[in-house]
C-alpha cells in the first residue's frame, strides 16, 4: 500500500513541476534547465519546442549533434546545448540575446517528443529592468508539491481505515 502512495507522488511530482525563468532583456544568455536521468538510447532526439509559434521547433538534436533545418527563425544562432550533454543527462538549452519575442512556454522532450521532460516558463523583461539584475529560477512545483502530500497522506489514512 505504501509503495502504491509512493508511485501516486512521484508520477504526479514528475507532471507537476514547471519551472519559471526570468531574465532582463540585453543579457549576454539565458538557461532553460532540463535534466533528465534515465537510459538514453543510441538514437536519441531531444528536442526544444513552442507550441504558439510555427515552425514549433526551437532547438533539435539527435546523437550526431545538431539538427536545425526546421529551426524557427527566431532562434537562429541563438540556441546551443551543452556538448556532451547525452553523457551526463543535462539537455539544458542555453539562448543567447533574449528579446521580450522570446517570452513563452518552451518544452524539452526526448525521443521526437514521445517523453516530455519539463516545462519551462521564460519571461524575458523589457529594457526599462536594472541592466545588471541576475537571472532567476523559481520552482512553481513547491505549493502542488505540498498539496499532493496533503492529498496522499488522506488516500492513505482512508486506505488504513
Amino acid at each position: 500500500m505504501f509503495f502504491l502512495g509512493f508511485l501516486f507522488v512521484c508520477f504526479f511530482n514528475k507532471i507537476s513541476q514547471a519551472v519559471v525563468v526570468e531574465v532582463n532583456e540585453g543579457k549576454m544568455f539565458v538557461l532553460l534547465p532540463c535534466q533528465y536521468s534515465g537510459v538514453i538510447f543510441k538514437n536519441h532526439t531531444v528536442m526544444w519546442t513552442r507550441n504558439d509559434l510555427n515552425p514549433k521547433t526551437v532547438h533539435r538534436q539527435r546523437e550526431g549533434g545538431d539538427d536545425l533545418r526546421e529551426q524557427n527563425q527566431c532562434y537562429s544562432g541563438r540556441t546551443s546545448i551543452r556538448p556532451g550533454a547525452r553523457d551526463t543527462g543535462d539537455f539544458s538549452l542555453t539562448l543567447r540575446k533574449p528579446t521580450e519575442s522570446h517570452s513563452g512556454k518552451y518544452t524539452c522532450s526526448i525521443t521526437d517528443g514521445q517523453e516530455e521532460l519539463t516545462d519551462v516558463q521564460l519571461q524575458v523583461k523589457g529594457q526599462q529592468q536594472t541592466p545588471d539584475e541576475n537571472t532567476g529560477v523559481h520552482h512553481a512545483s513547491v505549493t502542488t508539491n505540498v498539496f499532493l502530500l496533503l492529498l496522499l497522506c488522506l488516500i492513505m489514512l482512508l486506505l488504513s481505515s
